[in-house]
């Protein structure tokens, strides 16, 4: 992936200060999974040493390993780590298997709550729900959203034949519903044009994260976070009619498309096949390199629509950063959390390529007009929602894969069925 560097921020005083510092032998590593994110970190965090003195260590493991390293580390008390940039699915296990060190009051202390926009506080740092307890930082902000075929949505015939189809002016959707027509509409297999992409992945969270951002747009929960009831609100009927949605946008997407994320989302959408492609905004920046996506100059990008009933989400993605427990060095760690969270160590963070959840920054023109996405990514941070962060968070994730993928992808059984039988293995992994 590639990034746009902004101009005129205000990172010289930063850097000027960071001239002339005692040099110190301690060192702090932080653990992450293997991508351009990383990488940007590390870049970051080099300035951190120049300013203190401090060494920091951004390791990375590839995506598949990520989290069997990170809890086996965990789950033997080790020091390897003195903090992690773990999924927001973690802080159950994290925080209630003593892994994460308690961050409450430094949230109080430096306000954290208030530099950070309150979605992204909400998800990847506070457990329980509504607690008011924090265990991480956000830093690496994300959210699903859409690519778009500007040049398809703009040819004067498609929209002359849509507006006859369909009866209102072709353009980004305004609502799900739009979506879907536009995806039929675009759909048309035997030119090797396809509506839309979409995530079916079951490896990991891939489609759940389509299908959860796709009931939150209805107006639907996934259950009560805080009574881990889910009898009546995972198979209510507004859930119903999302998966159903969701099914049908599936019929619109390219042939085979049953095991498909973010390199293969990516792939359909540089290779000319569909109309509108599902990613998390952190794998957008390649489709902003024209050496990677010969169609750069004619993509255009939006936050995901609201639902039929006015309820506007899209699903969250991106991490924070936590202290580990068994950091032999977390006074260090607390030090350089604080300078994270400085207004000018975010912009630069931003500046670097990473997402900030910073919301001054999110909110600056520079941000805004760095990139051709960032415009939809500061709206998308503003309606993000998460799935469940509980201990068994990956035993549900598994059994939502397996309920809801056969009906998505041939059509199994129904909606409602699929959803009822999920209910089931939920009440019995959350022992209710």
């Amino acid at each position: 992936m590639t990034h746009r560097k902004w101009t005129g921020l205000l990172v010289g005083a930063s850097l000027a200060a960071m001239a002339g510092t005692p040099a110190s032998s301690q060192e702090l590593t932080i653990f992450w999974a293997e991508w351009d994110p990383a990488n940007y970190l590390q870049e970051l965090v080099n300035e951190y040493a120049e300013e203190t003195g401090v060494i920091v260590t951004v390791e990375t493991t590839p995506w598949p390993d990520f989290q069997t390293k990170t809890f086996a580390e965990l789950n033997a008390r080790g020091d390897a780590y003195d903090m992690v940039v773990g999924d927001s699915q973690w802080l159950g296990a994290g925080s209630t298997g003593g892994h994460y060190v308690d961050l409450t009051d430094f949230y109080a202390e430096h306000g954290v709550g208030d530099i950070m926009t309150p979605a992204t506080v909400a998800y990847y740092a506070e457990y329980p729900k509504d607690s008011g307890r924090y265990w991480s930082i956000p830093a690496e902000g994300d959210a699903n959203g859409w690519a778009y075929r500007r040049d398809w949505f703009e040819d004067p015939a498609e929209m002359a034949a849509f507006k006859e189809k369909y009866g209102y002016d072709l353009g980004v959707p305004e609502d799900f519903n739009q979506l879907i027509d536009i995806a039929e509409f675009f759909h048309r297999p035997d030119e090797n044009r396809y509506g839309v992409a979409l995530y079916t992945q079951t490896s990991y969270d891939a489609m759940a994260m389509g299908v959860e951002q796709t009931i939150f747009t209805w107006g639907g929960e996934l259950g009560d976070y805080t009574t881990n009831e889910v009898s009546g609100i995972l198979n209510s009927p507004q859930n119903v009619e999302a998966l159903e949605a969701y099914r049908k946008l599936y019929t619109f997407t390219p042939p085979n498309w049953t095991q498909s994320f973010f390199l293969e989302n990516n792939q359909a959408f540089t290779e000319g096949l569909v109309a509108m492609a599902m990613n998390y905004f952190a794998f957008f920046p390649a489709l902003d390199n024209p050496s990677i996506n010969p169609h750069a100059e004619s993509t255009g990008y939006f936050a995901n629509p609201p639902g039929p009933y006015g309820h506007h989400h899209a699903a969250l993605g991106g991490q924070g950063i936590t202290i580990i427990e068994y950091s032999r060095n977390k006074d260090e760690a607390f030090k350089f959390l604080e300078w994270f969270i400085r207004e000018d160590v975010q912009k630069r963070w931003a500046e670097l390529g990473g997402y900030t959840a910073h919301a001054a920054t999110l909110a600056s023109p520079e941000f805004i007009a760095a990139t051709p996405y960032n415009q939809a990514f500061a709206d998308s941070m503003q309606i993000v929602k998460d799935f469940w962060a509980v201990p068994v968070f990956a035993d549900m994730l598994f059994q939502m894969n397996d309920r809801l993928h056969p009906y998505i992808t041939t059509g199994e059984g129904t909606a409602q069925e699929a959803l009822d039988g999920l209910v089931d293995d939920w009440n019995k992994t959350l022992g209710n």
